[in-house]
Formats: C-alpha cells, sequence, structure tokens
C-alpha cells in the first residue's frame, strides 16, 4: 500500500483520506489527483492519499481487512474525519467500512452527486440532481436503518426486524422519485417545443461537450461574449445555457448551447437524470469538443467523453476538436500547425488548436464554423463544389 502525506492541511475543511485500488484496469489514477480535484471542490481537505493493489474488491470491506486497518491508523495520525474511495462502493462495503473505521465513509458517486448539489442553480438541474440522489439513496436505505435490527420482529404482515420502517421509508422514496419524474418530463416537452421553435426558423444548432474542466464555458463565453460563470475547477457548469453565435463570414447566426462537463465513471444515475440537459447535444447539428491540450491524460477523456455520448445517442453526431489551453502548452511542445485532423474512432475529424483564455485561434474556429454553416443550406450540387474539410457528410 502506498500512503502519501499531504501538507499543510485547510484548517476549515474536514481532513479527509483518499483511497484508490489498483485493479489492473487501464485508466487507474495512481495519482487520484482527479479524485483530490473533486474533493476539493466539494469543500473537503485531503490530507493523504492511499493507494494499493488487488484482484478483486473483497466482497466486506472492498480493501480488505489489513488495509482498512492501515487506513484506520492513518486517521488517527492525521486527524481524518472521513475516507473517500474511488471506486463505487456497495451498500454493504460502505456500512462495513464505516464500522470498522468508525469514520464516514463515501465514495467516488456520492462525492459527484454532492458536487451537483452545491453548484446546480436552474430549476431543472435541482430536479436532475435530486433525482439522482434518491436513486442512490434508495440502494442504501438499510444503512440509515441499521438500529431497528436491535428491534423484535413484528406478527401477522410485518415482517423481519424493522422491515416496516424500511419500507416505509423506500415508498416514500419511490413516490417522489415518481413526482420528480413528472416534472422533468414537463420540462423535456418545453425544450422539445423550444427546440422546434428553432427549427422552424432554420436555426444551426452547435453544442459544446467534453471532459469538465477542459474550458467549455470560457470558451463559451468567448465565442458569444456573455458572463457564464467559468472556473478553473470541476463541474463549474451544471445548467445548460444557450446563446446566438454571429458568423459574420456566414451572415446568420447559430445557436451555441454549454452542457455540463463529463468524467470518468459518471455515475449512471446522473447520466439519466441529466438526460434533459444532455438532449441539447444529442439534438445538435454539430458538437464542438472541448479537449485540454495541456492535460497529459487528453487521450483517455476523449474517450470518456466519446464513451458518455455513446450512451446517449449522440455518438454520430459530426464533431470538431477543439484543443483547448494552447496558452498552457510549453513553448518546445506547441503544435507546429494550428489546424489538421485528428484519429477519433477510426475517422479522421478536423481538429483546431485555440486558447479561449486569450483569444488565440478564435478567429479560425469561427471561419470553419462558417464554412459548415454555408455548406449545410446550399444546394446539394453546391455543397459538392464548396471546399469544406469539415468532416461532415454532404
Amino acid at each position: 500500500m502506498t500512503v502519501t502525506n499531504l501538507h499543510p492541511p485547510d484548517r476549515e475543511a474536514a481532513p479527509t483520506i483518499l483511497v484508490g485500488v489498483d485493479f489492473g484496469l487501464p485508466n487507474f489514477d495512481g495519482e487520484l489527483e482527479e479524485l483530490g480535484l473533486l474533493a476539493q471542490t466539494a469543500g473537503l481537505n485531503p490530507v493523504a492519499r492511499v493507494t494499493c493493489k488487488r484482484k478483486a474488491p473483497d466482497a466486506a470491506l472492498f480493501v480488505g481487512s489489513g488495509k482498512a486497518d492501515e487506513i484506520k491508523l492513518l486517521a488517527t495520525q492525521t486527524g481524518a474525519v472521513e475516507v473517500l474511495f474511488d471506486q463505487s462502493l456497495s451498500p454493504a462495503q460502505q456500512r462495513n467500512l464505516e464500522r470498522h473505521l468508525e469514520l464516514p465513509v463515501n465514495d467516488r458517486t456520492l462525492l459527484i452527486l454532492q458536487i451537483f448539489g452545491q453548484r446546480a442553480h436552474s430549476h431543472e438541474g435541482k430536479l436532475q440532481v435530486e433525482l439522482a440522489r434518491l436513486q442512490y439513496l434508495s440502494t442504501r436505505l438499510v444503512r440509515r436503518w441499521s438500529h431497528l435490527e436491535r428491534q423484535s420482529g413484528g406478527i401477522g404482515l410485518r415482517g423481519g426486524p424493522g422491515e416496516s420502517q424500511i419500507e416505509l421509508d423506500r415508498r416514500m422514496i419511490g413516490d417522489s422519485i415518481k413526482r420528480i419524474r413528472e416534472r422533468l418530463l414537463k420540462v423535456k416537452r418545453q425544450r422539445h417545443t423550444q427546440r422546434r421553435q428553432r427549427e422552424r426558423r432554420d436555426t444551426f444548432n452547435i453544442s459544446l461537450v467534453g471532459y469538465t474542466n477542459a474550458g467549455k464555458s470560457t470558451l463559451f463565453n468567448a465565442l458569444v461574449k456573455a458572463r457564464t460563470y467559468a472556473a478553473d475547477q470541476l463541474f463549474a457548469t451544471l445548467d445548460t445555457k444557450t446563446r446566438q453565435l454571429y458568423l459574420a463570414e456566414a451572415s446568420r447566426s447559430v445557436s451555441l448551447s454549454d452542457t455540463v462537463g463529463f468524467i470518468r465513471d459518471l455515475p449512471h444515475g446522473l447520466i439519466d437524470a441529466f438526460q434533459a440537459t444532455l438532449q441539447e447535444a444529442v439534438d445538435a447539428d454539430l458538437l464542438l469538443h472541448v479537449v485540454d491540450a495541456a492535460s497529459p491524460h487528453f487521450r483517455e477523456q476523449i474517450v470518456e467523453v466519446q464513451r458518455v455520448l455513446s450512451e446517449i445517442a449522440a455518438a454520430d453526431i459530426p464533431q470538431i476538436l477543439v484543443f483547448n489551453k494552447l496558452d498552457a502548452i510549453e513553448i518546445d511542445r506547441r503544435p507546429h500547425q494550428l489546424e489538421d485532423t485528428f484519429d477519433l474512432g477510426g475517422v479522421q475529424t478536423p481538429r483546431i488548436f485555440l486558447s479561449a483564455k486569450n483569444g488565440e485561434g478564435l478567429e479560425a474556429l469561427r471561419s470553419h464554423l462558417a464554412r459548415i454553416v454555408i455548406a449545410s443550406v446550399l444546394p446539394l450540387e453546391d455543397k459538392q463544389k464548396f471546399p469544406d474539410n469539415s468532416g461532415m457528410a454532404p
């Protein structure tokens, strides 16, 4: 087991131990860098990072009793008040770990849910987060009612110890989930009406997608001169925003939407809950796939975004890869050409390097978008003549 102590501690945030288990999978984060950023985004203070290798998760404690003892000792030494796992824990593993460590134990899924709960501002966003949270909680009811095991079983129609209370809680959560889904369905219908209005106006729809913290909101602000909140942190944007982007070379405006960022191991419940928001990506004519060009993990992040796009049935929509944060790349590592193509799942996809922060490369992106929009409204015979390297089918 590898242990890394992190100093100095932030006295105002809850001291937390980060734990990651290497099962031999290619996407294992040996430094727990992303989990640390997530923890800080949620207001936690990582004071130590623990990694170990296993062939498979321990059924009871995920890491095994020996490693759990080491984590417990480390928590005493560092003053940690919480333990955070990079992988998802089963309800039984979470309950057993909390009993063994005598500390609250959370996993990556719950952490992402907490962050989404803190960041959602729109009515729709709050509904989506609450739906995902209730779905997660519904599988962990036994943790909430473990004290009822001390009660004796009932008679007649009552079942085992505490069963009636668990069933009551499950029924209440089920009713809440049903109500939220009904309200989200209304939101989805409203969005559908708005999209139909845009279609009647012959609007070309572009959606920004990409890994969280790739700079989508900064690019959105730079293109449409908006003041959308943008920060160098994970999940700075949770609520979809749409503005009109005027392309002078095409002499027309297009609809540009900024969407929630994706992340490795994004909980499936969140993908389902945010379906209404991600629908903007599904219905787009073009996706601007924003990539953090300065990240050493950009290839893995591209793969993860493509996986989520496949889950929401948006993988076949034409894309432009926007390699952002050119300003953060060292001079000797900067590309020789700022426009080329990139092999995206066997498809040569247009790629543009730019810096949304300082504006370098923005005009090239605007020109590329204008050519695509012009080609989209030309008759078929003219499209074949029009010089377009967008990768879009005529």
